[in-house]
Formats: C-alpha cells, sequence, structure tokens
C-alpha cells in the first residue's frame, strides 16, 4: 500500500476552509512548528524530493498545502507554527482557522506531528496536541532529526517523549524520524496506511 505515496502531487493552496476541496474522502494532516522539518519529513514520505517546498526561512508554511495521494485520499500540509517573525495578524488567524480545521473537517482521520528530536513537546507542539485531543483527532508523532543524535541519546531522548505523551496525551503515538536519512520512512508510512484503509465516506 506504501507505493502509493509516490503519486502524490500538489493540488492548491488554501487561506480559509471555504477554500479546501470537498469535505469527502481521507485525508491526514501534517503539522509541526517552524524549522522542525515538516517539508523534509513529507518529501521523504513520498519519495519525492521537491513535492513540499523546503525553505531555509523558518514560518515559510503560511498556507494549506493540498496534496493528493490519489482520487480519495490527500496529505493536508499545515502552516508551521511558533516563529516569532509570522506577522501578528498571520498568527491570529491561523490561531482561529487551525483548530476549526482539527474539529470539524471530517475526512481528517490523523494528524502527524513532526518534532525536532533535540526541541521536542514545546507549548506550541503541546497546542496543537491539545487541540486534536479536544477534537478526538489520534495524533502521531515524528521525531525528526534523529540523525543529529548519536543512537543512545535518540533513543533516550525517545523514552521522554513517550513517557510524557504517556502522562499528558496517552493516545498519541511516537517514533524516530530522519527525513535526511530515511529512517523510520516505512514505520511512519504504516501509519498513513491504517489511517487510509477505511473506505471513503
Amino acid at each position: 500500500m506504501s507505493d502509493r505515496y509516490t503519486q502524490t502531487r500538489f493540488l492548491k493552496s488554501a487561506n480559509e476552509l471555504s477554500q479546501l476541496p470537498p469535505d469527502t474522502g481521507l485525508e491526514v494532516a501534517f503539522a509541526g512548528r517552524s524549522n522542525a522539518g515538516k517539508s523534509s519529513a513529507l518529501n521523504a514520505l513520498t519519495g519525492q524530493k521537491r513535492l513540499a517546498r523546503i525553505s531555509k526561512t523558518p514560518g515559510r508554511t503560511q498556507l494549506i498545502n493540498i496534496f493528493p495521494v490519489d482520487e480519495d485520499r490527500a496529505l493536508i500540509d499545515l502552516p508551521g507554527y511558533g516563529y516569532a517573525k509570522v506577522p501578528a495578524a498571520i498568527k491570529h488567524h491561523w490561531d482561529r482557522v487551525l483548530p476549526q480545521y482539527l474539529d470539524r473537517r471530517q475526512a481528517l482521520r490523523g494528524l502527524m506531528l513532526i518534532m525536532d528530536i533535540r526541541h521536542p513537546l514545546k507549548d506550541f507542539d503541546r497546542q496543537m496536541l491539545a487541540w486534536c485531543d479536544h477534537a478526538g483527532l489520534p495524533v502521531h508523532v515524528l521525531l525528526n532529526k534523529a540523525d543529529k543524535l548519536k543512537r543512545g541519546a535518540a533513543a533516550s531522548a525517545l523514552m521522554a517523549v513517550r513517557r510524557a505523551l504517556e502522562e499528558e496525551f496517552p493516545d498519541t503515538s511516537v517514533q524516530l524520524f530522519s527525513a535526511l536519512r530515511a529512517t523510520g520512512v516505512e514505520e511512519a508510512r504504516d501509519v498513513l496506511d491504517a489511517w487510509f484503509a477505511a473506505d471513503p465516506d
């Protein structure tokens, strides 16, 4: 089932929920603090180098980007959050729109939350987890940039985040990930496969 992700393409960007495609089929959203490597993770999972634009400027993704996988399934790239230089008006806009999307979007089946393994569970991450918890939406955390740590340190970081999630958001799963080295790609695709396994409405 994972081979399907190589067919993923860009469809459109949206600034308001009304600009999204019809609320049918199945969607999985991707979120993460600015500079956590969300675009790189999307590219690694789809096996495409340039599907999602990678910028060295944090906070570049400021729209909802829709990437259909096939006629019934899509990956949704949510705006990067947590970067101080994003204008206040844009921040307030997404503080209003994102919880609505997570709570109301019927097609949404889960959220992939990308964190930099060296700086996990910041306030912004917890805000996103809280929104998903309120919406009853499952979350899978990718501890990205695992290649930046030695194996023992990465394993310790994974255990620490897992313990914290068990206390605060017990239904959240987590894994090590490296977009650079494609570490954890198949494990993450298995989660996508499970969320996409249901028959679309």
